[in-house]
């Protein structure tokens, strides 16, 4: 009697291992690992300085022994502050910026809405007309902008520096893409409802789209707090008036080119936008998705 000849089980191929996969995951990283240190790279080099104790004779220039300070010290920070006079300058910015903030978001609802959501004659002739300012340099308005402050008794004022920056494109745009993303439904039921388009805005229209003031509040408050040339034109008549940006200059004249100082005065001026835009980040993305859609 023949054995009944079972048959073989089939051999399974072994899956092949791709290597492209991960050495695009590599070389992506290694990408975004270099920018990071490209971005970085001033501010930490910046905050090393400002840290040095500069008692130790310790010179910037030598590199990279500088990024690693051989005696950590608070005296800088607090020699500019207190000699500087710091704490007017930085109350100045925060004044300016303040109301920056707060007159482009109200200027700029104001404007966006009836741009997205009423029909009137020349509607897309005048939206066009305001974004196409955003081709156009800011300096190219500073010689009228000045002479229309100096007619209205506003120059070396923050108000000055103020009300011709608070009706921007940017904001403009920004808030009518946000308005635009709305349903046509809510504002419907809403005028069903007796409520008026003062109602509509304040309590349909600006709470819905809260990502969105957010992005715009946060950009303006870094292009304010940094901005430096208009201040300056502003302000030249009262120098007590100016910002920390247009102040921190003067520290290469008042500690004689010291780096130590100039560093520290430096980061006086970066680390409140810094806070602000790290806690605040994931607000500003989501608006900015607003803006692109």
């Amino acid at each position: 009697m023949s054995a009944v000849s079972r048959p073989r089980p089939a051999v399974q191929a072994r899956p092949r291992v791709s290597w492209r996969r991960p050495a695009r995951l590599a070389v992506r990283y290694v990408l975004l690992v270099a920018i990071l240190v490209f971005a970085i790279f001033p501010f930490v080099w910046t905050l090393a300085i400002a840290l040095t104790d500069k008692r130790a004779g310790v010179s910037i220039y030598a590199f990279p022994a500088s990024l690693w300070p051989r005696q950590v010290t608070l005296h800088n920070f607090v020699d500019v502050f207190n000699t500087f006079h710091l704490g007017a300058y930085l109350w100045n910015s925060v004044s300016i910026t303040l109301m920056t903030v707060v007159g482009t978001l109200v200027v700029s609802s104001l404007a966006a809405y009836p741009l997205a959501r009423f029909r009137f004659p020349g509607r897309n002739v005048i939206f066009t007309a305001i974004v196409a300012t955003l081709v156009l340099p800011s300096e190219t308005n500073f010689i009228v902008n000045t002479l229309t402050l100096k007619g209205m008794h506003l120059l070396g004022t923050h108000l000055g520096v103020v009300v011709p920056t608070i009706a921007g494109a940017f904001g403009i745009f920004l808030m009518r893409q946000a308005f635009l993303a709305i349903p046509t439904a809510l504002m419907e039921a809403a005028r069903l409802d007796g409520a008026s388009e003062l109602t509509i805005l304040t309590r349909i229209m600006l709470p819905l789209t809260r990502p969105s003031l957010a992005a715009l509040g946060i950009f303006t408050l870094v292009t304010t707090w940094n901005a430096y040339f208009w201040p300056m034109v502003v302000l030249s008549g009262a120098p007590e008036k100016v910002p920390l940006s247009v102040a921190v200059l003067k520290l290469k004249g008042q500690f004689n080119y010291d780096p130590f100082n100039i560093a520290a005065g430096s980061l006086f001026m970066m680390l409140p936008v810094l806070i602000v835009f790290l806690l605040a980040q994931r607000l500003f993305l989501r608006g900015m998705e607003g803006a692109v859609k």
